[in-house]
């Protein structure tokens, strides 16, 4: 009895030993397998490599884009790499959103073109935004333009959505700009304003000591109207001129009130 006993335990042990055995093959198995289904999962969907293709030929259709790269996943376009102007960048990124089942663009693009100082490129931007536009009322829009490490912030006021499109892309297309922040306030569509804009042109360019500024395409004196409410901005020749110009802008009907913002020219200062 003794001896079956022993004989018994001895056969459960070994059968328990091979239970073991084979649980620790099962796991050791399983751990091997987890590395190749995670790889398995991290391969790009049949899908997204169709974007993948679609995105690439979409770039190589300019020669501009030779410089960006792609990525995809869940629908999710990454470009990377460099162009030479910020609106390369733009571009690049309008054209990807058009390709079918793209869901977004994280757009990681690198300007790598013109190197210029920022106090070069804000007097590079201020001259050519200076002149935007003339023929088309450029006299009734003011901007400003600050740059800190080649990113660029035209702000200002202008008349309608033409013109601040036409000052963006002058910013967005200047060799040495990094990024571009746009806080351009377009004045409200008003009869009556655009009534008083006209009024006041002739009122301060038509007085006979500011004509000399009419001949000037530059417009110095910028006539901002906004719900009646004037802003005299640019620069003038001196203190007599400046006073001038608001004295004729408060006498023009309609106007509710005058900021007087223009600048005596430092050379020729009173």
């Amino acid at each position: 009895m003794r001896q079956t006993a022993k004989l018994q335990d001895e056969g459960d042990g070994k059968v328990l030993k091979t239970i073991r055995s084979k649980l620790a093959i099962a796991v050791i198995l399983a751990g091997l397998a987890l590395p190749v289904i995670a790889q398995a999962n991290n391969q790009p969907s049949t899908q997204d490599r169709q974007v993948q293709n679609l995105v690439t030929a979409k770039l190589q259709e300019k020669g501009k884009f030779r410089g960006v790269s792609t990525s995809v996943e869940d629908g999710i376009v990454t470009l990377s790499g460099t162009v030479e102007l910020f609106i390369d960048k733009e571009n690049a990124e309008k054209r990807i959103r058009k390709v079918k089942n793209v869901d977004g663009v994280r757009n990681h693009i690198q300007i790598v073109g013109k190197q210029v100082s920022d106090a070069e490129l804000r007097e590079t931007l201020t001259n050519k935004l200076r002149y935007d536009r003339v023929g088309y009322g450029i006299v009734f829009n003011n901007l400003t333009v600050g740059v800190e490490n080649g990113s660029v912030t035209i702000g200002g006021k202008v008349r309608d959505y033409p013109d601040r499109s036409s000052a963006i892309a002058i910013v967005e297309t200047t060799p040495g700009v990094k990024d571009v922040t746009d806080e351009i306030d377009v004045a409200p569509v008003s009869n009556f304003d655009d009534d008083l804009r006209v009024r006041l042109a002739r009122a301060i360019y038509g007085q006979s000591s500011l004509q000399k500024y009419a001949l000037d395409p530059q417009a110095p004196v910028r006539i901002v109207v906004e719900n009646g409410n004037v802003e005299l901005a640019g620069v003038v020749l001196n203190k007599g001129d400046r006073q001038l110009a608001y004295t004729e802008a408060s006498s023009v009907a309609g106007v509710f009130s005058v900021n007087n913002k223009l600048v005596v020219a430092s050379k020729v200062r009173d």
